[in-house]
């Protein structure tokens, strides 16, 4: 059985890294890497997969750089090529990014069977480009592995219970990886003299919907400095928003690092006293490290951690975020809920992907992948 898993993005290639190991232990399964290019970088792509000691890429597309629908575009193309020549029974996706769009298009007209993990996940905010991804991919996918109740519950609201799909609540993938690479990440990963020594608060900013907008780039970067003279704030820089903070003058006191390594973000989440985010991953992480979380968007994915406390979204006004940082810095909720499975998540989706259903053929399948 020959199964395609696709990445693009550094949150996928730690999902993909250890479903790729429970695939491993799964006999009569051939494993084919491919990876779109959509995370190019050294420090976003390169240096990660070599520190999750991932599996020899098959296919690099090396697709970025380009705006949503000519990325898309031309992933949907190669990836048909690729498609084609691998000719897999099953390809595998994640969360909701263009490459997972890309995949689900290319895959569905050339019949090939999707799973989907990370699905029913929104923010019922289509104007995010994220949301069109996650939707369009849970409609194409014949598994949809969610990884909350929050999710599963989505779906069925959508009616995908009473269609011809798999809906499997596996749990997060991320959570298997998190308990993998914490101690490993411990022992490897040592804390330089000029990092904080006590306190401090982990700050990422990179979505688009962010960097893209100046307005909004200088209120978070505003209230990142207000934050900071109380309590230092240590920010992993993206690439794309060194390049934009540098090209509209915005100046930081925060402390500066190279993007983080996932095992050094790791270490960060554990030494750190409260996460400042727009990212959708980092929401989750902080949770697993019991960390609370202050989410520099109007919306997100991850509602549970909204309604128990962990985490509040808050936009990107200074005063608000602000006002929040300090509350959940003076009040920390406690950590007494499990949403997200048991760590094993990876092998319950390998055990279900290589059950004989998979093998069938499909009704509307073309009779030839040449």
């Amino acid at each position: 059985m020959k199964i395609i898993n696709l990445v693009g993005a550094r949150p996928q290639f730690i999902k993909a890294a250890m479903l790729s190991r429970a695939l491993r232990r799964q006999r009569g399964v051939e494993e084919i890497m491919v990876h779109t290019g959509q995370h190019y970088d050294a420090s976003m792509s390169d240096d990660i997969l070599k520190e999750l000691e991932f599996p020899v890429i098959a296919h690099n597309l090396g697709i970025n750089r380009l705006s949503h629908g000519a990325m898309t575009g031309r992933m949907i193309e190669s990836l048909e090529q690729v498609f084609r020549q691998e000719r897999p029974d099953a390809l595998i996706v994640y969360g909701d990014t263009n490459s997972t769009l890309a995949g689900a298009v290319a895959a569905v007209k050339l019949g090939i069977r999707i799973a989907h993990v990370e699905a029913g996940m929104r923010c019922n905010n289509l104007h995010v480009p994220e949301e069109a991804n996650r939707v369009v991919a849970d409609r194409l996918s014949e598994w949809l592995f969610t990884s909350s109740d929050h999710a599963r519950q989505n779906l069925i609201r959508e009616g995908y219970d009473n269609l011809p799909v798999q809906l499997i609540h596996s749990g997060d993938v991320m959570l298997d990886a998190f308990r993998h690479f914490q101690p490993i990440a411990q022992e490897r990963i040592s804390w330089p003299q000029e990092m904080p020594q006590g306190d401090f608060v982990l700050c990422t900013v990179h979505r688009e919907a962010t960097t893209e907008h100046p307005g909004r780039l200088r209120e978070v970067f505003e209230a990142i400095e207000r934050v900071h003279q109380r309590i230092p704030v240590v920010l992993p820089l993206h690439p794309r928003t060194r390049e934009r903070i540098g090209a509209l003058g915005i100046k930081t006191s925060a402390i500066l690092t190279e993007p983080a390594s996932y095992l050094q973000m790791l270490v960060l989440l554990d030494r750190c006293a409260l996460v400042m985010t727009d990212s959708g991953g980092l929401q989750k992480e902080a949770f697993f490290s019991k960390k609370p979380c202050v989410t520099l968007r109007p919306e997100t994915e991850w509602i549970e951690l909204v309604e128990h406390g962990y985490n509040k979204v808050v936009g990107t006004d200074p005063q608000w975020i602000v006002n929040h940082v300090f509350w959940m810095l003076d009040n920390p909720p406690e950590f007494r809920h499990h949403f997200y499975g048991d760590g094993h998540a990876a092998d319950l989706i390998a055990a279900q992907l290589i059950k004989p259903s998979i093998h069938s053929v499909r009704k509307d399948q073309p009779a030839n992948l040449a």
